[in-house]
């Protein structure tokens, strides 16, 4: 059965434009055109969507996507099976959090301070092995890893405090253009943050990490979720902090 491109979009719930985009970049094409040019899609392109589909849904992105997709090798039962698994580990880590979100309701209604248990529901060890999975373990893993085993309680509540205040400010911002100087000064102090508490990161780093909130789900998902275009607007004004000769001032934390 031959499926439009229309078709398409409304069984899996993405855009014509998507499809199209898809085809463009050799993702998915269709398996055949009508007479009049009309793109025609087949049962083996809806499930080649589909695992196109799991695979952004786990963060990867369109050229990690296509490679893997592209790989003589590749399994799509095994795959299926390994989403799963990962689906599962995801919605199980989500759960815990949602626990922890509603806690924190309750204590600050009553007036209750949290202290650590406010990091209850955060599984750093399931978060350290996706990210090994994804990134590799290069200096920059060793060393963030290495200071956040290091830190106490106070620490971490401090860290928290510290990510607040440069979220609200970013927030506050966001009717701003990504070059104003108090949106630049917002993002050196999230750059600061990352060289105190994580490791020393250099400009370029820095950069493929505010494209990563723009190009990973999972990042994007977070952002927008505290204030829809937040993911872009802060993309955006890491690129200007990069791009600017100006070197700020860090205060790196002793490990």
């Amino acid at each position: 059965m031959a499926y439009t491109v229309k078709r398409i979009a409304e069984i899996a719930g993405v855009s014509v434009r998507t499809l199209h985009h898809y085809d463009e970049i050799g993702l998915l094409k269709p398996s055949s055109h009508s007479a009049a040019g009309y793109r025609l899609y087949q049962e083996q392109d809806l499930e080649r969507l589909q695992q196109v589909l799991f695979f952004k849904e786990l963060g990867f992105d369109l050229k990690e996507i296509k490679r893997i997709l592209a790989d003589p090798d590749f399994d799509r039962g095994k795959a299926l099976v390994e989403h799963r698994k990962l689906l599962l580990e995801r919605q199980e880590r989500f759960g815990r959090l949602i626990q922890s979100v509603d806690r924190t309701l309750k204590a600050m209604q009553r007036g209750v301070p949290m202290n650590a248990k406010m990091f209850d529901g955060f599984d750093q060890a399931a978060l350290e092995e996706e990210a090994r999975q994804r990134w590799g373990q290069g200096p920059e893993w060793a060393e963030s890893q290495k200071k956040w085993r290091s830190y106490s309680d106070a620490d971490k509540a401090e860290m928290e405090r510290e990510n607040k205040a440069i979220l609200d400010g970013l927030v506050a911002h966001l009717n701003r253009e990504p070059d104003d100087p108090a949106v630049q000064a917002v993002i050196a102090q999230h750059h600061g943050s990352i060289n105190r508490w994580f490791f020393a990161c250099p400009k370029d780093v820095y950069r493929q990490i505010g494209d990563g909130y723009v190009d990973d789900p999972r990042f994007t998902a977070y952002w927008d979720g505290v204030k829809p275009g937040l993911a872009v607007f802060v993309r955006d004004a890491i690129r200007v902090y990069c791009d600017s000769p100006a070197q700020p001032s860090f205060v790196v934390r002793n490990s």
